[in-house]
């Protein structure tokens, strides 16, 4: 069955989600419109082929597609959702869902009361690295898991900031950044209990934060702590490790740790160290790299949401999942705040 998909928001994004589609095989999918209100939209959907349209409205009612990806700016991401529920059509959303936990409760509850399917755009769950450690910790290769530290340490570069929202509060990266850590660890380690968090600006002195150091409580016990700048000149974060986005330099290092109680393991050269025999700090631990088949997370939650679409998988990032990792996020935020532990539960039955 092949399955027309509409892109609405032509940004970077969306433009990757274009060219993504265009270059399925049309028995999987299809490209059937652009929504963006400018001309680059208009004459990318010229280059494409497909109608552009100004509006999703208008879009959804005149093509009536099979799904869409809404790759609007954030604060139009419910009413892009909003209109696609309305009319039966399954949706692929950018993160975050909402702007806020009320609203993302919202709409994730309006999805599932009308059965439409919607899909929350963590890509990073779609990695081939991640879904092979998530599998080495369900297999129990780890063990318990006791301890996990993952690094998001980079420097953006000085124009990064020309743009005003960037130095201002809310522009940062704990919103922007952290954000795909948190919901990389809720995929590998579970549910979050505790947040606890402390944040400063001292490298810029922008209003915004440049740092943070975080610690998570997971309800199946396990701690974990993460380090986060966008001052400093770094290989330790994800995007410059994982060799996931060629926009950025890929560097022999790994991002996050795993350590359990029976193995460990880095991520993302999936180096696995163990006790072959008898155990103990005394002896040598053995190193294995556990062989994951490449794949681009972007393309691969793509094959997904059309199989999604098709009624064949259920979201692997579903709406609720969607909000508990904005609430968990947000979280870090009110903790740095107010100096205390915060309990980021937001279920639905909450809003």
């Amino acid at each position: 069955m092949s399955v027309g998909v509409a892109v609405i928001g032509a940004g970077v994004i969306g433009r990757t989600h274009i060219r993504i589609l265009a270059g399925l095989p049309p028995e999987q999918g299809r490209l059937v419109a652009i929504v963006d209100p400018g001309e680059a939209g208009a004459r990318l959907a010229a280059e494409h082929g497909v109608p552009h349209f100004d509006a999703a409205e208008a879009m959804l009612d005149t093509m009536r597609p099979d799904g869409a990806v809404i790759a609007t700016p954030n604060a139009l991401h419910v009413a892009g959702m909003r209109a696609c529920i309305a009319r039966g059509v399954a949706a692929l959303v950018e993160k975050p869902i909402a702007d806020d936990l009320e609203a993302a409760a919202a709409i994730a509850e309006e999805a599932e009361r009308a059965a439409v399917p919607l899909l929350v755009g963590h890509y990073r769950r779609h990695n081939p690295l991640l879904r092979t450690a998530r599998a080495l910790i369900a297999e129990g290769r780890l063990g318990r898991l006791v301890s996990v530290s993952a690094d998001s340490m980079v420097l953006k570069p000085d124009s990064y900031f020309d743009t005003a929202w960037r130095r201002e509060a809310g522009g940062g990266p704990v919103l922007i950044n952290l954000v795909h850590d948190i919901d990389a660890l809720r995929f590998l380690c579970g549910e979050i209990e505790t947040v606890q968090a402390v944040t400063a600006n001292a490298a810029r002195g922008f209003a915004v934060e440049d740092s943070a150091a975080v610690l998570l409580r997971f309800r199946a016990g396990a701690l974990a702590t993460l380090s986060l700048s966008d001052a400093v000149p770094s290989p330790w974060c994800w995007d410059q490790t994982c060799g996931e986005n060629p926009v950025f330099v890929r560097h022999q290092a790994n991002a996050y740790r795993l350590c359990g109680t029976e193995a460990s393991l880095e991520i993302p050269e999936m180096a696995l160290w163990r006790y072959a025999g008898k155990r103990g700090w005394d002896q040598a631990l053995t190193r294995e790299v556990v062989a994951v088949a490449p794949g681009d997370p972007l393309v691969e939650q793509m094959r997904h949401f059309l199989r999604v679409i098709r009624r064949e998988e259920a979201p692997l990032v579903s709406g609720r999942d969607g909000v508990a990792t904005l609430a968990a996020t947000l979280a870090v935020k009110r903790s740095a705040q107010t100096g205390m532990a915060i309990r980021p539960g937001f279920t639905l039955e909450e809003a």
